[in-house]
């Protein structure tokens, strides 16, 4: 009976061996596995060292990662890391990380400005209109408003009607006085209240990724929009 109990334990032992032996995994979460060094078979691998069946060249060992990607990171750069709240013009609260997936077009105006805006608005505009139309769906334009404390979210809706700006494609924010600024400092656009209903300000267009990536910016008044289209579409898919 004693000699059966030896038995038992050295089988047990070596399956135990062979099971660390086939699943070779180090601490920083890789697994060793092995693959023809010819191919023979495609990117097929085993589990453990031998000799390829079709050209019987030893196996060599790769690693394999079994880290789980995260399809929700971004990078340092992205503009969703902005933690700030804004509110739509439809009256719905979000965050801009909630954009994420779409190429998009941002621009800040003001809704009262007589001056600026209503040709930054054009712009706008006749950049969406030379999108291809497979391309626009996948695409978000964003107006940002300099003056959140005049244009609220029913402002913002009835400007986005007056300007036929209010198909799905079309975005209209209202952030806070400090998330403002903060995006503002982002995209590098400087503004200033010069009276109680008007503002100085950049007239800055800027291209996002769908991961919230800056790619391009057009700066100026009626400029020629042809490399900025060429960005939209070269980011969306």
């Amino acid at each position: 009976m004693q000699h059966l109990k030896y038995i038992v334990f050295a089988f047990i032992t070596v399956l135990a061996f062979q099971s660390c032996k086939t699943d070779k995994k180090s601490n920083d979460g890789t697994v060793e596995v092995y693959q023809c060094p010819m191919e023979c078979e495609g990117n097929k691998t085993y589990n453990e060292a031998g000799s390829c069946p079709i050209c019987h060249m030893d196996l060599k060992a790769v690693e394999t990662s079994s880290k789980l990607v995260n399809d929700d990171a971004i990078s340092e750069e992205s503009v969703f890391n902005l933690t700030s709240h804004w509110n739509m013009e439809e009256g719905k609260t979000i965050q801009l990380k909630e954009l994420k997936g779409k190429t998009l077009v941002m621009v800040m105006i003001y809704t009262s400005c007589k001056a600026a805006c209503p040709r930054l608005v054009a712009d706008m505009r006749n950049i969406e209109a030379q999108i291809p139309a497979e391309k626009v769906k996948n695409i978000q334009f964003v107006m940002v408003s300099i003056d959140p404390e005049t244009d609220t979210p029913e402002k913002l809706k009835a400007f986005a009607k007056e300007n036929a700006m209010d198909g799905d494609q079309w975005t209209f924010l209202q952030g806070s006085v400090s998330g403002v600024r903060e995006f503002a400092n982002v995209l590098s656009v400087k503004y200033k209240e010069i009276s109680p209903i008007d503002f100085s300000h950049s007239n800055i267009i800027s291209v996002f990724n769908a991961q919230g990536e800056l790619v391009h910016q057009q700066e100026g008044l009626g400029v020629d929009n042809k490399e900025t289209i060429e960005s939209i579409i070269k980011v969306t898919p």
